[in-house]
C-alpha cells in the first residue's frame, strides 16, 4: 500500500501528514482526512486503527499533526483552536486539490473531533460527511467557566499560563500521554469565543458520533446532546468504554466501515 509522508505550509509552519491509498490504489476515490486530539499524534492506536478501517472501505486517508503536536511545527503550550482551525482550512484546500478525489470526509477524536465539527460549519459544501469520536464539543463551554480536565481558573481574568496537572492521577489509560504539561492562556480566551451550537447547526449533513460511557475527558451525556442536536446523525454508545476506546475498538471501527459504505 502506497504511502506518502510530507508536510503542508501553512503560512510558514509546516503540517506533519501522511498520505495513504486503498488497497488496489484507484485512480479516484473519496479521501477521509483523520485528526488526533490534544497531545495526541497520528500514530496513536486509536487513529492508526480507524485510518486503516476507513481504507478498507475502499477510502484514502490524509493523517495530519497540527501546531505544537507530533512533527509539526509549533509547540504545545502555545496552541490554540483558532490555529488549529486555520491550519485545518489549508489541509481541506490541499485535499481538494488532488486530482485523484472524488468527495471528502472527516474524522477527528477528542479535540480533533470538535476542530472536525467547527470545519463541518465553516466548509460545509466540501465536507460530504463527519465522524466524531467522542468529541471535545464542550471546550468552548468550560473554558467559560474556567474547568478544563481536572484544574479550574477565572473564566472572566484567565492567566497567562495555566497548568493542566494530570487528569487520571497518575493511572493514565493505555496509548495515551501523561499529562503534565501547561497551556498558553490564550487557547481558553479564544475557545470562550465558540459558540457550539451554532457550529453543529451549520452543518446539513450526515454525521456518526461514537462515545464512550466510562470516558474520564469527554462527558457521553454530552456527546448524546451534540448528537440529539445534528440534523443527521448517527450515534453509537460503547457502555462501559474508555476515551480512546480500549474496550470497544472492533465496534467502533465496525461502526465507522458501515457509515462510510452507506455514505459511498
Amino acid at each position: 500500500m502506497a504511502l506518502q509522508e510530507f508536510f503542508i505550509d501553512s503560512d510558514g509552519v509546516p503540517i506533519h501528514a501522511k498520505l495513504e491509498m486503498p488497497e488496489g490504489e484507484p485512480e479516484r476515490c473519496p479521501l477521509v482526512i483523520v485528526q488526533h486530539g490534544l497531545t495526541g499524534t497520528m500514530e496513536r492506536p486509536n487513529i492508526v486503527a480507524v485510518a486503516e478501517a476507513i481504507r478498507e472501505c475502499g477510502m484514502a486517508t490524509l493523517r495530519t499533526e497540527l501546531y505544537g503536536h507530533g512533527e509539526s511545527g509549533g509547540t504545545f503550550e502555545r496552541h490554540t483552536i483558532f490555529k488549529w482551525i486555520d491550519e485545518m482550512l489549508d489541509v481541506i484546500d490541499y485535499a481538494k486539490g488532488l486530482d485523484f478525489v472524488t468527495d471528502l470526509y472527516l474524522c477527528g477524536h477528542s479535540q480533533g473531533g470538535f476542530l472536525a465539527m467547527v470545519m463541518g460549519a465553516a466548509r460545509p459544501d466540501d465536507l460530504k460527511a463527519l465522524i466524531l469520536l467522542a468529541p471535545g464539543a464542550s471546550i468552548p463551554r468550560w473554558s467559560r467557566e474556567g474547568r478544563f480536565l481536572h484544574m479550574t481558573f477565572d473564566p472572566k481574568h484567565v492567566p497567562d499560563r495555566v497548568y493542566l496537572g494530570d487528569p487520571f492521577n497518575g493511572a493514565s489509560p493505555k496509548g495515551y500521554p501523561q499529562l503534565a504539561e501547561y497551556m498558553c492562556g490564550n487557547y481558553f480566551r479564544v475557545a470562550q469565543r465558540l459558540d457550539t451550537d451554532e457550529i453543529i447547526d451549520a452543518y446539513p449533513h450526515p454525521v456518526l458520533l461514537v462515545q464512550g460511557t466510562n470516558d474520564a475527558l469527554v462527558p457521553y451525556e454530552d456527546t448524546i446532546k451534540v448528537a440529539e442536536r445534528y440534523a443527521d446523525s448517527r450515534l453509537l454508545v460503547l457502555e462501559g468504554d474508555t476515551h480512546t476506546f480500549e474496550l470497544s475498538r472492533r465496534q467502533m471501527l465496525d461502526a465507522v466501515r458501515e457509515f462510510l459504505r452507506e455514505m459511498n
